[in-house]
């Protein structure tokens, strides 16, 4: 079978015209690794550098539609054995793949975690940094746990708290979300949470941008939100008066007894 070349650029300027005609020979390197009902036509042989040529197959394996076969030779300069670097099944453009890996911790999200389940932070974590310094170096693992011994003895709380980094990675995430001023609900409110009575304020550098919502009746309880998010469970809000609910009519007292009931 005549391959079909398609000459890339390399320093020869084109391919090495004995390995492209060696079709015959990566087919069977091939059938070596695949049965042969699951190798089709040859696609063609693509020069990869100077005396590095690459054939392609179709690939017929039930399940791998747009995939092909591949195999590398090469040979030595003046050289006429022929070498097989690699035979591998590659993906075309067409190829159905499985989706990018993303690693477990990038692919949680809230809600995610189980009781029991438990999601340990990696030391060099840049959202958080040790709250008690030992000298100006980051701490290895004896000073870190030293760090702990002391703040345990003493009483004083974590070992470690949120960096500059991580503040801002939370006033990100919490702006973007369902407690920020772009949220559906804010987009329609009456009123800003920065007014609201439900308001409870966070200490810290995120005190001027973020506090807590304490109204039971409204969506945002106990969630982070913007001072300019709101919604219609604002303390301050009134109805209209077309809004108000109709008022009740006054009772009406039955005066008629059993004998006047009768005579009716």
């Amino acid at each position: 079978m005549m391959a079909h070349v398609i000459a890339l650029p390399t320093r020869s300027g084109k391919p090495d015209s004995a390995l492209a005609k060696a079709a015959d020979l990566a087919r069977g390197i091939v059938l070596e690794v695949a049965d042969g009902d699951e190798v089709g036509d040859h696609l063609g042989a693509y020069a990869e550098g100077e005396r590095v040529v690459t054939h392609h197959f179709a690939c017929t394996r039930p399940g791998y539609p747009g995939w092909h076969w591949s195999v590398t030779l090469t040979r030595a300069k003046r050289g006429k054995d022929l070498t097989v670097n690699e035979v591998v099944l590659l993906p075309g453009d067409d190829a159905i793949v499985a989706p990018v890996w993303v690693p477990y911790k990038e692919r949680l999200q809230p809600g995610d975690l189980s009781p029991g389940d438990l999601l340990p932070v990696e030391d060099e974590d840049a959202r958080l940094v040790p709250t008690y310094l030992v000298g100006d170096d980051p701490l290895d693992d004896d000073d870190r746990a030293q760090v702990r011994r002391v703040a345990q003895d003493l009483g004083l709380g974590r070992v470690r708290t949120l960096s500059r980094e991580g503040l801002d990675m939370a006033a990100e995430r919490w702006n973007a979300g369902t407690g920020g001023p772009d949220a559906p609900i804010a987009k329609s409110a009456p009123d800003q949470c920065w007014s609201c009575g439900f308001l409870v304020r966070l200490n810290g550098s995120l005190a001027d941008r973020f506090g807590v919502c304490a109204n039971g009746n409204a969506n945002d309880d106990g969630s982070v939100v913007t001072f300019d998010h709101g919604c219609g469970a604002h303390s301050e809000v009134k109805l209209a008066r077309k809004q108000q609910p109709l008022p009740m009519p006054d009772h009406a007292f039955d005066t008629l007894t059993d004998d006047e009931f009768e005579k009716l």
